[in-house]
């Protein structure tokens, strides 16, 4: 059977609503003079479950292989035509970009009348919008039309339009540096995660500090607090400051009692309803993240929201990656594995969508739900997606991490004849990945002296030795990164105790929420 392979122009048209899919079909068809055939292509597509190249050509014998490659160029861009138009009367920037593009063209033409008319029209619309790239572009055509217009109140037009012109600018050089900072520092958080020492921290500091002027955010529009906020909580995530970051969090969705009605808004309310709720489960804010979880939840069934992909994917994300933080913050395992299974089918969808780092986020939340309830080999199967994962360059914390409680995992299934092999792959996994601390190498010496036989007396002081040892490292500034991945103490703990685990983080989780 021929390979399948994926496929820009297949995933584009799948991702397509039934109104959007209608809405190319007449629109194209009103054109008879047009050779039609991507149209023929277009439904040959539509039916198909999986792209394949070979059986689309075999199956439709109008295609020319020799110009099959050159039909789906035409198709995808009258694909990207048809929702560019049918996005327009739903999406005020896109609407006001077309309307640019239309000032533009008259202006060619010669007919600046035409032009002005238009452009009064597009400045109205655009005095709702934030973005300031456009409105310096309607600011530009405003020049370029002013020796068309002239009035006795010329010159006051024009000192208006460049005073207007510098504020903007002023404007998007601070967005530009905020924005630039936090690509910076989301790129440093991608890779490694948290900080791991103080050499890291430093880094971190020295990134933050040198880059972010003083800066008064009273002074800040709308779109520049939003940004001022998410570099903030970006920071003392980093830091594992989590008191700051519920504080910046708070402040930022705040901002949305009177949000601009848009789909870029839409995003960073959501984003910020995210980090939100990342701190409360951090706090053990239990009664508070519940509620913000309810409002997030609640924005997939708005009546007066339309959602785009893009949005649909984000909701669907957060909504079960807290729902699950919320499992965690009550050590509710068993529901958090019933929700799960409900859901698997559906999430294996939504998984291909989702961007590597927050794949490998969920798949390792997803680990740890299955360990808390004693499905071991369940959570090795997720384990196994992360650690046989080409991307082992993006969140090396997890990935680190994912080898500990893969080692763990297999000496609860009591498979001894290979915790040899794994504690030798994973001290040259942390090796390379300078991620070998002291929480590591306590880990990795207890397994590794398991290997030989030793009486049940001796197994349990072996877990109070490790006890002891990191209790000591979670009140560490660096090493306490390790209890954010994983409750290995409360494991000891069941071992200690002979407790089943999830038990024991329920008792200790209930003590902690408010």
């Amino acid at each position: 059977m021929p390979k399948e392979r994926s496929d820009h122009l297949f995933t584009l048209i799948k991702s397509l609503r039934k109104s959007e899919k209608r809405y190319f079909k007449v629109k194209n068809k009103a054109q008879p003079n047009e050779d039609t055939k991507y149209l023929l292509l277009f439904d040959a597509l539509d039916k198909m479950e999986d792209f394949n190249e070979e059986l689309v050509i075999k199956k439709n014998d109008w295609i020319n292989p020799r110009q099959f490659s050159n039909l789906k160029a035409h198709l995808y861009k009258k694909v990207l035509q048809s929702l560019k138009e049918y996005t327009a009367s739903s999406n005020d920037e896109v609407h006001i970009r077309e309307q640019i593009d239309y000032i533009q063209i008259l202006f060619d033409r010669s007919l600046y009348q035409q032009s002005m008319q238009l452009l009064q029209k597009v400045k109205k619309a655009i005095k709702k919008s934030e973005n300031l790239e456009l409105q310096l572009e309607v600011l530009k055509w405003e020049k370029n039309l002013l020796p068309y217009s002239l009035s006795k109140n010329h010159l006051d037009t024009v000192r208006k339009i460049v005073s207007e012109a510098n504020t903007i600018n002023e404007r998007i050089s601070r967005v530009n540096q905020l924005t630039n900072l936090t690509a910076e520092l989301n790129a440093i958080y991608v890779k490694t995660g948290y900080i791991r020492n103080k050499e890291d921290h430093d880094h971190i500091r020295n990134v933050f500090l040198n880059q972010l002027p003083e800066w008064n955010e009273d002074e800040f529009s709308f779109r520049e607090k939003l940004l001022w906020y998410d570099i903030q909580l970006s920071y003392y995530s980093f830091i594992q400051n989590f008191e700051e970051v519920y504080r910046y969090a708070r402040k930022w969705v705040d901002l949305f009692r009177d949000t601009p009605n848009s789909a870029y808004y839409l995003e960073m309310y959501i984003k910020a309803l995210n980090q939100l709720l990342n701190a409360q489960a951090r706090l053990s804010k239990y009664t508070e993240f519940q509620d913000t979880h309810r409002i997030l939840r609640n924005l997939a069934n708005h009546r007066l929201i339309q959602l785009n992909e893009n949005l649909q994917i984000r909701l669907f994300k957060y909504s079960y990656a807290h729902q699950f933080n919320g499992y965690f913050m009550v050590g509710d395992f068993k529901k958090g594995v019933s929700l799960l299974q409900r859901i698997e089918e559906r999430l294996e969808g939504y998984i291909g969508m989702l961007d590597k780092h927050s794949e490998l986020v969920l798949f390792y939340k997803i680990a740890c739900l299955y360990f808390g309830n004693e499905n071991y080999r369940k959570a090795l199967k997720w384990l196994n997606r992360i650690i046989n994962s080409e991307d082992q360059d993006i969140r090396e914390d997890v990935h680190s991490f994912a080898r500990i409680i893969n080692l763990i995992t297999h000496y609860e299934l009591g498979n001894r004849d290979v915790i040899d092999y794994y504690i030798r792959s994973t001290y040259r996994f942390l090796l390379k990945k300078d991620d070998l601390h002291a929480f590591q190498q306590y880990i990795l010496e207890f397994l590794k002296g398991l290997s030989r036989e030793i009486t049940n007396d001796e197994l349990i002081e072996r877990f109070k030795r490790l006890r002891e040892q990191l209790m000591e490292l979670s009140e560490s500034k660096y090493d306490k990164r390790a209890f954010v991945y994983f409750d290995i103490i409360s494991w000891l703990e069941s071992k200690i105790y002979h407790r089943p685990v999830g038990d024991v983080i329920r008792e200790k989780a209930l003590k902690k929420v408010s």
